[in-house]
């Protein structure tokens, strides 16, 4: 048996068309055009990458992108004073401040300073406390396009026993809240778990979200199991040069399992197009209007 895989990039592309009917609809019914502000401080080679990224998609499905490039020596009042505006400007729905932040500055402070509504990240105290109240948040993008590729794959996941491998607030904890809120039972594993593959083995969805290169292997996974790979690790080739590898060991995986997700090319390309999606509800939601079907939790 070889597992099905589940291609991240076609699938985010179906979710960016979605999110660009909804935009045109927008536009066309209500004469609003939904908004997204980024700020990158400093000079971080991959953050510069991933904002040029985010920035081009915004605009590709026809929302308005600003962004906002502060030095690395930005004061703390400064970012706050720049987010605060960004909060009160009609025109922006939703506010992602590029992570990570330069040592001198307060990430909780920060995120925590973006209004909730527009914390498209889902990182903001408040939408932490909504999601694990079964209430109506912004929903962190990467455990977002986990649960819809699974919902894609599965259909149902009502009683479904899963197994998350990581309790990171920014992918561990949300996934594991969204798979609840789908009827699974869940369980969050982690270093510490004892016998981890035994643990691993009893699930019919395993996401691994570890940050540890290729630790899942295939006799931890069970048969006909589907495995989301959220990791995305370098590590050196034998013949010089690094690949991209996930928190799964793929061949080994993917020959047990029922469905998989690559690295790369699964979870990732979903991250940015979960972003777009978030920018589109926050808009609705600023507007009361109906929220986009499919592109929330």
């Amino acid at each position: 048996m070889t597992a099905t895989v589940i291609d991240g990039k076609a699938f985010a592309a179906k979710v960016r068309a979605k999110v660009g009917e909804h935009v045109t609809r927008l536009k066309a019914d209500h004469g609003l055009t939904p908004g997204l502000a980024v700020v990158l401080v400093g000079e971080d080679p991959a953050s510069q990458v991933y904002v040029r990224s985010k920035g081009k998609m915004t605009v590709e499905v026809g929302m308005a992108s600003f962004e906002h490039k502060l030095p690395a020596d930005t004061s703390e009042d400064a970012l706050l004073t720049l987010i605060d505006q960004l909060n009160n400007a009609p025109e922006v729905h939703g506010i992602l401040v590029q992570l990570p932040l330069p040592a001198h500055l307060d990430s909780d402070l920060v995120i925590n300073s973006i209004a909730p509504a527009k914390d498209v990240d889902g990182f903001h105290i408040s939408n932490v406390g909504l999601l694990g109240t079964g209430q109506k948040s912004m929903v962190p993008c990467t455990p977002l396009g986990s649960l819809m590729m699974l919902r894609d794959h599965l259909g149902d996941l009502s009683g479904k026993s899963a197994v998350v491998i990581g309790r990171s607030n920014i992918v561990g904890k949300p996934m594991a809240q969204l798979l609840l809120g789908d009827s699974c039972t869940v369980t969050i594993a982690h270093s510490r778990t004892v016998d981890l593959p035994a643990v691993t083995r009893q699930a019919d969805i395993v996401v691994a979200a570890v940050g540890r290169p290729q630790m899942v292997t295939g006799d931890w996974i069970k048969p006909g199991a589907t495995v989301i790979d959220v990791g995305i690790n370098r590590i050196d080739k034998p013949e010089g040069g690094t690949r991209l590898v996930g928190d799964c060991d793929y061949d080994s995986c993917a020959a047990v399992a029922g469905a998989i997700t690559p690295v790369p090319g699964g979870v990732g390309p979903m991250t940015i197009a979960c972003l777009l999606a978030n920018t589109v509800t926050a808009c609705c939601r600023a507007n009361a209007l109906s929220e986009p079907e499919g592109l929330t939790a």
